[in-house]
């Protein structure tokens, strides 16, 4: 029962990674201040201030809005990223995009309109101060085959 319990001297930390494993399913929108992997399915609408991983067995049914994001399983819903937005071949897009910078592999599978403009940052919100945030060093693992590199 530990693990539930709030620390008085719990910080967040931007660098630590929050997972979302294969198996797991939840209902509901998530929002995150730090980097997010999900691996296991997500039915709801996600905010990610960081850079948002979504693993081959991933299934996200609802908007995604992050800063950077990779994206290597399914997606039912628009995607808005403020900086690069990465599409793996596995990757099923069914919704709009609209990023800074957009890397499509060969393979995957997208079906929607797409929007690429350095305005999308300004219109994502401000996270600190009325500018973004200068983008942090990530580590949040990208599997590319069934190797995790950080």
């Amino acid at each position: 029962m530990a693990i539930f319990n709030q620390s008085k001297n719990s910080n967040f930390n931007p660098q630590e990674i929050n997972i979302l494993n294969a198996g797991t399913k939840i209902q509901g929108d998530l929002v995150s201040e730090g980097d997010l992997r999900i691996d296991g399915g997500l039915r709801g609408n996600i905010e990610v201030k960081a850079k948002l991983v979504l693993g081959v067995s991933s299934q996200v049914d609802g908007n995604i809005k992050a800063v950077n994001c990779d994206i290597s399983g399914v997606v039912n819903g628009n995607v808005e990223v403020s900086e690069l937005l990465t599409i793996k071949a596995s990757a099923k897009i069914k919704g709009d995009i609209a990023c800074g910078k957009l890397i499509i592999e060969s393979g995957a599978i997208f079906n929607g309109k797409s929007s690429m403009s350095a305005d999308i940052a300004s219109n994502m919100g401000d996270y600190k101060n009325g500018k973004l945030a200068k983008p942090i060093e990530t580590k949040a693992p990208v599997l590319s085959g069934e190797k995790a590199t950080i």
